[in-house]
């Protein structure tokens, strides 16, 4: 297989119609991006274990009246991966890769949504920089304090993998490294609740690039173990909110973990439409057009009042 010059193989699954490209965001670091359409801008994050493909279809559709973002996060995909040091794995840094990128674009206000650890990255990037996000959609997920304060008790296995990456550098890396493709490939399995979501060349993507980032994946996790929940501690104390509309999409998990997900959004974003869908974990690749919609209707909500 031949390079493209994007960090990419040519062969490799792509979003139809978009362009691709590694663009500078600071510190050394580059992001592999897609970019499509024309309009107000709207930036896709996306979550664990995959890269910025897991939108092809949503970024797709909206692409029609929006120009659509949609990068790997530093550590994931083609996009850059600095060695786990300081706050390089913080979500405020990686919200800060996405102001910095949107601006690369031209753009100094855009909407944005993330899925999973992408969701985690946007909610970050909504409570420091408001005065960039016009309009906010998470994707399944809590915030990282609130994740940790409810994962307890025996139903707490299903996250057993935040246990894992949260531990010192090391052991994590060795373990998942003996086995990736089982390691990941578990999560793409056992997340999905239709397999037709993920084509086999969208999978074998997933895998390749994950197996090929496991050492910044680790860090990212890690993070959210460590600096990310000081982050939203600091928020939580100065009463921070997010500030603009906010849509959260997420599955019926809070119950069996004995949560309330929507009163816990409640607490962070006072302009909040919460729904629960019924598709499994990767929204945008099981329930396009669900999510379609929602980000639709989200773009349509007037911007809050300054």
């Amino acid at each position: 297989m031949t390079s493209n010059g994007d960090g990419r193989n040519e062969m490799e699954p792509r979003i139809d119609g978009f362009d691709h490209q590694r663009v500078p965001v600071g510190g050394g670091v580059a992001l592999h991006t897609a970019v499509g359409g024309s309009g107000s801008p709207v930036v896709l994050l996306h979550g664990f274990p995959q890269t910025h493909l897991m939108w092809r279809h949503v970024a797709a559709d909206l692409a029609a009246d929006h120009t659509v973002i949609v990068p790997d996060l530093r550590g994931y995909g083609a996009s850059d991966k600095p060695a786990e040091a300081g706050e390089n794995y913080s979500k405020r840094t990686m919200a800060a890769d996405v102001v910095a990128l949107a601006r690369a674009f031209g753009h100094e206000r855009f909407a944005l949504a993330g899925h999973d650890r992408g969701a985690l990255v946007a909610f970050r990037a909504g409570l420091d920089h408001p005065d960039r996000i016009s309009r906010l959609a998470v994707l399944d997920v809590l915030p990282t304090l609130d994740m940790w304060e409810v994962m307890h008790g025996a139903s707490a296995a299903v996250g057993f993998h935040l246990y894992l990456m949260a531990q010192p550098p090391g052991l994590p890396e060795r373990m998942i490294s003996a086995a990736p493709d089982d390691f990941f490939g578990h999560f793409l399995d056992v997340w999905t609740r239709d397999p037709a979501a993920l084509p086999a060349e969208v999978r074998a993507a997933y895998l390749k690039a994950s197996r090929e980032a496991v050492d910044s994946i680790v860090a990212d996790y890690r993070a959210s173990a460590g600096v990310d929940i000081a982050h939203d501690e600091e928020d939580r104390r100065a009463g921070n909110r997010l500030r603009m509309p906010v849509t959260v999409l997420q599955q019926d998990w809070g119950a069996a973990l004995g949560y309330d997900a929507a009163a816990v959004w409640r607490e962070w974003a006072g302009d909040l439409d919460h729904r629960t869908v019924t598709c499994g974990h990767f929204m945008p690749e099981e329930s396009p057009a669900e999510v379609t919609a929602a980000l639709r209707e989200l773009l349509a909500r007037p911007e809050a009042a300054s």
